[in-house]
């Protein structure tokens, strides 16, 4: 990727209004913010939203993408942006040679080699890689989407789809913006190259061509259905595989899924927020699943097992200790929610369940064992009777 004339010009963390230092996700969180405000859609006849739309986008296009960011944070450090090199720009060379105030032989030779075909030798002189290509191909929007699903889909993992109403290549001319039957010619005024080269002496800047935008093509007859846009605006099924294990309030990104791309670029990328619901029976601890089992007073006196559920639904059976107390946590390995990194554990929690009603039988029988128990379990309260 050749740097473009406006990284010169353009402060693009300024645009999207976060630090020279933010993490790809910080610039991505920005982006979306800023896209979500400021799409045409949410301001319809707002020249100045548009404006901001797409300087935001463009900003968005060099660093949302880590190698593009690289490159221009190199051309940043070369020289402040909007300020050419130095703050003052280049300065000629002194009479009979010395090479130019503040760079060495060895740092043009690094410029030519970091700029390609943006540095070209003066007077015409042969140009670097990829030159006389068209301005690069533009990333498509990223695109977001919600999905509520049950927790036992949401532990299982489950493959469904989501519907968007986005942008999309026009139906009738496939993205041309043509009449199928008036294909696009060849731009007159760029050659179909799709730049136009402007010298400046030392250096010769590419820029899209006025004419037919970067495209190297013209539109003769426009499409009806897109207005020669190429794009229209519609609902589609995205199918979507969501993995097991995924939690509550979740986002998804699926690569490639979002909007698609302009001049051949890649498209965009599709989050999806996942909303789970509750269950009845199960619950989670990270990748552990938790179940309460209920027992009776005699249960867990004595001790006994238990059939308890499972996510797959094939029940495991659980030895409860004799002198179990409620609120005691029983581990099975292995059982718990599915991942990349391995199942989690099944967690059960012994709930000790307390009659509320006796009959005169039961209540003989309680009050026989409360008669022959001498143990104060609140001894160490030190409270008197």
């Amino acid at each position: 990727m050749a740097a473009q004339r406006e990284w010169f010009e353009k402060d693009y963390y300024k645009v999207l209004g976060v630090p020279e230092a933010a993490s790809q996700k910080e610039i991505t969180k920005a982006y979306r913010k800023l896209a979500r405000e400021l799409h045409p859609d949410a301001n319809p006849d707002d020249a100045t939203a548009e404006e901001r739309f797409k300087e935001v986008s463009a900003a968005y296009d060099v660093l949302g993408d880590e190698s593009k960011r690289k490159e221009y944070d190199e051309v940043r450090r070369m020289g402040p942006v909007g300020g050419g090199f130095g703050g003052g720009g280049f300065r000629p060379p002194p009479p009979g040679g010395g090479g130019f105030q503040g760079f060495s032989q060895e740092d043009l030779g690094d410029l030519g080699g970091l700029f390609g075909n943006l540095f070209r030798q003066q007077r015409g002189g042969p140009a670097g890689p990829g030159a006389g290509r068209g301005p690069g191909p533009q990333r498509g929007d990223d695109l977001e989407a919600e999905l509520t699903m049950s927790f036992r889909d949401a532990a299982r993992g489950l493959t469904t789809s989501v519907s968007l109403v986005s942008d999309a290549a026009c139906h009738v001319c496939n993205g041309t913006g043509s009449k199928p039957d008036r294909p696009p010619k060849i731009c007159p005024t760029c050659g179909g190259r799709g730049v136009q080269e402007e010298n400046q002496g030392l250096f010769s800047f590419s820029s899209p061509c006025p004419t037919c935008g970067g495209k190297g093509v013209v539109v003769v007859d426009p499409c009806d259905a897109c207005r020669g846009s190429g794009v229209e605006r519609r609902t589609r099924q995205v199918k979507v595989r969501i993995p097991a294990g995924v939690d509550d309030d979740q986002t998804i990104r699926l690569k490639g899924r979002g909007g698609p791309g302009r001049n051949g670029g890649p498209p965009g990328d599709l989050f999806v927020r996942v909303h789970v619901t509750p269950d009845e029976v199960f619950g989670r601890r990270g990748r552990d699943l938790t179940v309460s089992v209920p027992v009776t007073f005699p249960e867990a006196v004595l001790g006994t097992k238990l059939s308890v559920p499972t996510l797959d639904g094939e029940p495991v059976t659980i030895k409860v200790p004799a002198g179990t107390p409620g609120g005691k946590v029983l581990r099975v390995r292995g059982r718990g929610i599915p991942s990349a990194k391995g199942a989690g554990d099944l967690l059960v929690s012994v709930d000790v369940v307390v009659p509320t009603s006796l009959t005169d039988e039961q209540r003989s029988a309680v009050e026989a064992l409360a008669a022959a128990t001498d143990e104060d379990p609140r001894r160490h309260l030190g409270a008197r009777p």
